[in-house]
């Protein structure tokens, strides 16, 4: 599979992209356009719930490849999302308790990258990230998984809490990162599971963070506070199959 985003350019190529289904990331509008075309484009983005940037002409010029944009650009996704319900579907079909990964507002595609390989690597079913103030599957998302992302399924949700709460209706338990929790190795860490990670500036946010049922902390001995967030999942993914695997 090739490692390319795709960028839409155009008022009938935005618009048909939406209407056939295909999943859009974000959508870059003139500013100030009124037209009825572009109108229509703005109302089928919000449909899809899809992030919308108003910017200036000189903006959609830079992201521009063909200069024939029309005041829309659309940016696609590098690869097509998952379902929830996929995951746990992989899950119950292995004869293994669910085991997901939960990011909180990741905004750097190198630690999504990074995070989606350790998911796969420590047998994970899926990870499941925000619409909104999170970065979706780029290319560099794609290139850092390192071949990853071909066989673990990313899903992306529209309230990440509303998603942990339906979630333990089905049987599983949610652990966090935060430097104020219990020491990991103090905490029992089997069984169905989400693990979640936080923003790499501000962790996990405090609504979140209240949704789980444990706070894990790494157990550190240097002279700075705190470890990259692709680190600190790797981390804590493999304190839980460590446990998995007694």
């Amino acid at each position: 599979m090739r490692y390319e985003e795709f960028t839409i350019e155009g008022r009938n190529a935005v618009l048909e992209a939406f209407r056939s289904g295909k999943t859009i990331d974000r959508l870059f509008v003139l500013d100030g356009c009124k037209d009825g075309p572009v109108q229509t484009i703005v109302r089928e983005a919000r449909k899809h719930d899809t992030i919308i940037q108003f910017v200036a002409k000189e903006r959609l010029d830079q992201l521009s490849g063909t200069g024939h944009h029309q005041g829309v650009i659309a940016y696609a996704a590098a690869y097509e999302y998952a379902q929830v319900e996929d995951m746990l579907k992989a899950a119950e079909e292995k004869g293994e308790p669910p085991f997901l990964f939960l990011l909180d507002g990741i905004e750097d595609p190198h630690n999504l990258g990074a995070i989606i390989r350790t998911a796969n690597l420590a047998g994970a079913h899926g990870v499941i990230i925000p619409k909104r103030r999170a970065v979706g599957l780029t290319a560099t998302v794609a290139k850092t998984s390192a071949g990853a992302l071909n066989y673990t399924p990313v899903a992306k949700v529209t309230n990440l809490g509303a998603t942990i709460e339906d979630l333990k209706k089905r049987g599983l338990w949610f652990v966090c990162a935060d430097m104020g929790g219990e020491l990991m190795y103090r905490l029992d860490l089997k069984g169905p599971i989400g693990l979640v990670i936080g923003n790499e500036g501000d962790g996990v946010s405090r609504l979140v963070r209240e949704k789980c049922d444990m706070v894990a902390s790494i157990p550190m001995k240097g002279d700075i506070d705190s470890l990259n967030a692709s680190v600190a999942a790797g981390v804590l993914a493999y304190e839980i199959v460590r446990q998995r695997l007694q």
